[in-house]
């Protein structure tokens, strides 16, 4: 595999600048490494822009960069473009892939830049970001584009990509500004790694949680509501409930206390824990009787206000405060993405306060809760360290020394970590848990964060064991993360097909006459006394059509009820995905259901 570029104390660096710049580090090649990936899609990102040029030669561009999933570019043309025209674009670049041009670095002065572009104003709009007086152009044939890079040599290694997506974008993410045109893409060394890319993206699209959720009645939007701003109805309230007593129950026999905060606090309380400075730009505000007060974006500040609402005890630590918090998070429009990212949703949050030498005790115990839920659900999982971001209080020595110490927590309990740089909230670094799905996508969920930031700025004290007062370490942590970010990932990953502890609907009953319903609705009243939800298909159509009604629901269980059921009081269970028949007591199926739910606690 030829070489493509140069890795050097993390940075990533193509051939041309590394030459340029005398930069001598570990060789990249052309394999599908994350590295050489980076450097492949952004060079298909530039590609892209220059067969959308070459087919519409109005074409301005803003940025193109490389992100998580693949590359998009921003840019704006006089026509409206929809899918049905990315077939069209990826085959004029491959045309253009099959010239081999060579993708060249040039230097110029920021005022020959500004003079180049002086007719463009999205490139004038991305000049304003950038501060250097070097810049750099990319070119390859006619098209050239402000880019610092990296890039490939040549476009013959742009072969295998796949565009995916369009969607609209505001220039610099602002919505105040104009809405452009945005498409997203992925590019592979290797074909086969892009075959089972876009393999992967068809299931995904079957498995759409906002497709599911309409199919299955689980929970709406609405324009006249607001944006990002969930409706749950009937099923999914049902659904969202049952996971909720079921997380309350593994918390109180894991000794955490339930609290309450409020969902809306004085300014000043913002101010003091740093949210104003660090993190007003996703908040609300409003003012009461002249005083500003801010909408909680995170549930923290509420819980110091709590532990401080008595002097604690060392005696009584750790002391585990946990809340079922609404909070509200200003997203931007074009980010919000069904219940993915919302404005308003509920976090399964706890603080837990405890001294420096119960940290380690804390996180392992945090990561065998986190471990347990994640068995329950068939999530793999896999855990990442998350350091210091550009915007953050506290000094160098306070994230340098927790840091560390999470590290030595996980490696002393040979637990393997990944390490993301920059990652980390603003008031310390956190251990992120991030789950994969039964089609290998990585989702962000929950988090553990070593603070002791917050519990010094407001004050926060218990008495240690000389009777001198000490400030505590506190300990946010977040399993799901979110209600709403959860449920949309799990339907998801079981297609709508929800484990039976809480499936909306756990149990359909199909009377086959009028003669039939009596017994199903009692055998409905029993199971709701065992918190069982059921519902009763007694409709005037045949046997048959409502049986395969009833599988389309995709519950767990589907009873069957007839002559023989009645009289001699049993079940005749079937098999949603078998289409297998089997026929029980009805103590024998309540034994059943009793047995499946006590073997579903965490």
């Amino acid at each position: 595999m030829e070489p493509i570029g140069v890795l050097k104390e993390g940075q990533i660096y193509d051939l041309q600048t590394a030459e340029a710049l005398n930069i001598k580090g570990e060789e990249i090649k052309a394999d599908n490494s994350k590295e050489a990936l980076e450097i492949l899609r952004h060079s298909c990102a530039h590609l892209m822009a220059q067969a959308i040029k070459e087919l519409y030669p109005e074409a301005k561009f803003f940025v193109g960069p490389v992100i998580k999933e693949g590359f998009y570019y921003d840019f704006k043309i006089n026509s409206k473009l929809n899918d049905e025209d990315l077939p069209k674009i990826e085959k004029k670049m491959k045309e253009l892939a099959a010239l081999k041009l060579p993708i060249e670095r040039r230097e110029y002065s920021r005022k020959e830049i500004e003079e180049k572009f002086a007719g463009d104003e999205l490139k004038q709009a991305v000049l304003k970001n950038i501060v250097s007086d070097s810049l750099t152009i990319y070119k390859q044939g006619d098209f050239e584009d402000l880019c610092r890079g990296p890039h490939v040599p040549n476009t013959r290694m742009v072969r295998t990509f796949k565009l995916t997506r369009i969607a609209g974008a505001y220039v610099g993410g602002n919505e105040a500004n104009e809405m452009i045109t945005r498409i997203y893409g992925i590019a592979f060394f290797d074909k086969a790694e892009l075959n089972n890319y876009v393999t992967m993206l068809e299931e995904a699209k079957k498995r759409d949680h906002r497709k599911l959720g309409t199919e299955l009645e689980l929970f709406t939007f609405s324009d006249d509501v607001g944006a990002g701003l969930p409706l749950w109805l009937p099923n999914g309230a049902r659904l969202r409930s049952k996971l909720e007593h079921l997380l309350y129950k593994a918390h109180r026999i894991r000794g955490y206390e339930p609290v309450r905060g409020p969902e809306i606090l004085k300014a000043e309380m913002w101010k003091i824990s740093g949210h104003y400075a660090n993190y007003k730009e996703n908040m609300y505000f409003t003012t009461i009787d002249e005083q500003e007060y801010g909408i909680k974006p995170m549930n923290c500040v509420g819980h110091i206000q709590i532990f401080k609402n008595k002097l604690v005890s060392y005696k009584d630590l750790p002391l585990k405060l946990f809340e079922y918090g609404v909070v509200h998070r200003h997203e931007k429009s074009g980010v919000m993405h069904g219940l993915f990212r919302v404005r308003e949703f509920t976090q399964d949050d706890s603080h837990i306060f405890c001294t420096q030498d119960q940290i380690k005790e804390v996180i392992f115990e945090v990561l065998e809760f986190v471990d347990a839920i994640m068995k329950m659900f068939d999530f793999k999982y896999e855990i990442e360290v998350s350091t210091k971001p550009e915007k953050a209080i506290g000094d160098d020595i306070f994230w340098e020394k927790t840091t560390q110490g999470i590290m030595n927590a996980l490696d002393e309990n040979n637990i393997e970590y990944g390490i993301d740089e920059g990652g980390g909230a603003f008031y310390g670094p956190k251990i992120d848990i991030k789950i994969l799905d039964a089609i290998g996508r990585k989702w962000q969920c929950g988090t553990v964060q070593v603070d002791m930031n917050l519990p010094s700025r407001f004050q926060a004290e218990y008495i240690n064991e000389e009777g001198n007062k000490e400030q505590p370490v506190m300990i946010h942590r977040a399993i799901l993360g979110s209600f709403e970010r959860f449920i949309g990932i799990l339907t998801e990953h079981c297609g709508g097909e929800f484990p039976f502890i809480i499936a909306p609907t756990q149990v359909i009953f199909i009377p086959i006459a009028p003669a039939h319903e009596a017994y199903a609705h009692e055998l409905q009243k029993e199971l709701l006394q065992l918190e069982i939800d059921s519902k009763i298909f007694d409709k005037n159509e045949s046997l048959n059509k409502r049986v395969r009604t009833a599988e389309k629901q995709r519950v767990p269980m589907i009873v069957v009820i007839g002559d023989e059921e009645v009289e001699h009081q049993k079940v005749a269970l079937r098999n949603r995905r078998t289409r297998e028949q089997s026929d029980m007591s009805k103590d024998e199926f309540l034994t059943l259901l009793k047995e499946i739910k006590s073997g579903s606690e965490v």
